[in-house]
């Protein structure tokens, strides 16, 4: 079965397209548009205007581990055609990573306009460690022509350059643990300052973004300085739930040092090369795993945790959908043992992955009666996305539900083709959905036509939620907001169906025990 598109629906979506034409689209004139630190020069790709690398801030390496500053004003236009360089990220002296990685990217239909369209501003993912906004899949030329809405995606710092937290070694460091969400701040704060002048409403501004990109969005959602810069939120398999500690940032931090061979005294003038091999360092809290470098409880720019004890006061108003995947941890853990597991080596397994605290025996017992006929690596994948990728977006939602705070709550069911059928519906399948990229290369999506009318109904949905600040569309059945009664959840499938609490045996095994997210 297929969604059924209402007649309503299609004369709405004709007027936007309309609505949308650019008065540029037979213009051979390159756009240019103002900024408040100078003009710059875009493109026209498809009949959008696409401006790439904008600096929205200076060049971060003479004021490492600090809040980033405004870039100076410049004379004449300066060409946006290509996109920026990203937050080091490797030691290969690859010419995309650089210090200086404070560029952001607009599509937009049309200049200066006054039609105040919906702003959708992505925040990448790759956890706080790696990615770039100028992902192929992140691109914004069909979500502009489907919606009529402007796209914005940014770089930022990364990894130490972004978290490395040094506030309790040293007085001269007091923003390094959240450098990386300040540098956030300052582009969202370019957003309201510049997006009038690309035909963007600075009053309705929603930012989305998967997995690393949700989580950041978690963060500035309890952030002083983030307040008043966004007015919807969506999360996309990112979660952040609790900030890292500052006791432990600073062995994190000490441990970087050490790994890197150098000193403080030494921060402002060692080779962007020697700080990358900090990042080696093995993460003192849990040897087992690598460097962990994320958001840091400092007490200064992040005052409190993001979801813990409650949801944030401060964003308590602003809608906020959250979503996760079916079936996360099929991306993550795709060794050939996840498929050829045993019963006998299944407990070892979950012990190494789950990432909760419990018996996997009590796990197992529990799977076999809700899954009679489960198999070790289903009920290996199954447990281990209930209990390490998805608990975290049930304790933000079930927050914002307690504070009777806007929440709406999906899963992304529709299962991706080939890869032998073993990947489902993994972590990351809802991005090319959300943009309506499948005609991208390397969409996990493909193209075909089933694919085509499941990002239909994604990315309708997120236009609509930019819009309105509710997902609600005539391709979806009502999406109440979610509540502690009935746990609402959309399904994105074809067709897309409501369910309430429709892991519920799952979660509530889970539940108890405490949850503590990893980095914490």
């Amino acid at each position: 079965m297929t969604a059924v598109i209402s007649r309503r629906h299609l004369l709405s979506v004709a007027a936007s397209v309309a609505a949308a034409t650019p008065v540029f689209a037979g213009d051979k004139t390159a756009p240019v548009a103002a900024t408040d630190a100078g003009r710059v020069r875009g493109r026209v790709e498809n009949g959008i205007a696409v401006f790439k690398g904008i600096r929205y801030g200076a060049d971060t390496k003479p004021r490492r581990f600090q809040a980033p500053q405004k870039p100076k004003p410049w004379r004449g236009v300066v060409d946006a055609f290509a996109y920026g360089p990203s937050c080091p990220q490797s030691d290969t002296g690859d010419a995309r990573y650089s210090e200086d990685c404070l560029f952001l990217n607009v599509w937009t239909p049309t200049l200066r306009d006054g039609a105040k369209r919906p702003v959708m501003v992505y925040i990448h993912g790759g956890a706080y460690a790696n990615g770039s906004g100028s992902h192929p899949h992140y691109d914004g030329v069909n979500l502009c022509k489907r919606g009529n809405v402007v796209v914005v995606t940014v770089n930022h710092r990364l990894n130490a350059f972004g978290y490395l937290y040094l506030g309790a070694l040293s007085d001269s460091h007091p923003d390094s643990g959240n450098a990386g969400m300040l540098d956030l701040v300052l582009a969202l704060e370019w957003v309201r300052n510049n997006i009038a002048e690309f035909g963007g409403d600075p009053n309705c501004v929603m930012v989305f973004g998967q997995s690393g990109g949700g989580a950041k969005i978690a963060t500035l959602m309890a952030m002083p300085a983030a307040k008043g810069l966004f007015h919807r939120a969506a999360t996309m398999s990112g979660q952040q739930v609790t900030a890292c500690g500052p006791l432990n940032g600073t062995k994190r931090a000490e441990a970087f040092l050490k790994e890197a061979g150098i000193g403080i005294a030494d921060l402002k003038t060692v080779s962007t090369k020697t700080l990358l091999k900090g990042l080696k360092a093995r993460d003192p809290i849990n040897p087992a795993m690598g460097l962990y470098l994320g958001p840091v409880l400092d007490f200064h720019v992040l005052p409190r945790h993001p979801f813990f004890p409650d949801a944030p006061a401060q964003s308590a108003h602003i809608p906020m959908m959250i979503g996760n995947t079916h079936d996360e941890t099929r991306a993550f853990i795709q060794a050939d043992w996840a498929y050829n597991l045993t019963w006998e080596e299944l407990p070892k397994r979950l012990a190494e992955n789950v990432r909760v605290d419990i018996l996997p025996c009590v796990v197992i017992a529990e799977y076999k009666k809700l899954f009679p006929g489960i198999t070790p690596s289903d009920l290996f994948f199954k447990a281990t996305t209930a209990g390490r990728s998805w608990r975290g977006a049930i304790e933000e939602v079930e927050a914002r539900a307690r504070a009777g705070c806007p929440a709406f709550a999906y899963q992304v069911d529709w299962a991706m083709p080939g890869r032998d059928g073993k990947l489902y519906a993994p972590h990351a399948i809802d991005i090319p959905l959300a943009f309506d990229n499948t005609d991208k290369p390397g969409a996990a999506t493909g193209d075909k036509e089933a694919a085509r009318k499941m990002a239909t109904v994604v990315s309708e949905t997120f236009i609509a939620f930019a819009r309105t600040g509710t997902p609600n569309t005539a391709l979806l059945p009502e999406w109440p907001r979610y509540d502690l009664n009935e746990r609402a959840t959309m399904i994105f499938d074809l067709p897309p169906h409501l369910a309430n609490d429709p892991r519920g045996t799952e979660r509530r095994i889970f539940e108890k025990v405490p949850f503590i997210q990893w980095g914490t």
